[in-house]
């Protein structure tokens, strides 16, 4: 009877292990769905921004119609875009192109002194220095549960009950190729 007392016992404390381990495993995929809707705020403000600094710089650099479209295209693709994957990318595509809406901003002096402007160019300031500490956030979460279900005994049981790896929030290699790049100012 001890023998089948002890098989039961172990039985159930594995159990629980194996309850624990997928509670875990939720909780921290769970983490990392709260921490990209932190991003997704951040990038919302930001597009909502965009109309209003694009109009701003129409009055005084009106005939910057192509950069100017290239901003309002990148600003659509971002709002489009589903997942981290694509909105790490069509964000990347946005900040090059506001990189080179603001280098506009040197060419026309009217432009660079507009109170409008400046405080328009200080909200977006402030809003990227969130979605920087959002995607620290989002990125770490993502390392966690990676970390998680790649870790023995989970790596074992991760795929089975659903659970697959979360791709990290970044710019990616061409994107940050791209914004390293001075943007041309032709006068």
């Amino acid at each position: 009877m001890m023998p089948l007392y002890i098989a039961l016992g172990v039985i159930a404390l594995i159990v629980i292990y194996l309850i624990a381990l997928y509670n875990g495993l939720v909780a921290k995929r769970q983490q990392c769905n709260e921490s990209f809707s932190g991003i997704d705020v951040q990038l919302k403000l930001r597009q909502n921004l965009v109309p209003n600094l694009v109009d701003t710089v129409k009055g005084y650099a009106s005939h910057e119609q192509e950069t100017l479209d290239q901003v309002i295209s990148a600003r659509n693709s971002a709002i489009a875009a589903n997942g981290p994957a694509e909105a790490s990318a069509a964000e990347g595509m946005l900040s090059g192109a506001l990189g080179k809406l603001f280098a506009l901003s040197e060419a026309y002096p009217d432009l660079k002194a507009n109170t409008n402007f400046l405080q328009l160019q200080n909200e977006l300031s402030q809003i990227e220095d969130k979605i920087a500490a959002a995607r620290r956030f989002y990125n770490s979460a993502v390392g966690d549960f990676n970390t998680a279900i790649e870790q023995f005994p989970a790596v074992m049981l991760a795929g089975g009950w659903g659970f697959s790896k979360r791709e990290f929030f970044d710019l990616g290699e061409e994107t940050r190729a791209d914004l390293s790049v001075v943007p041309e100012v032709k006068f």
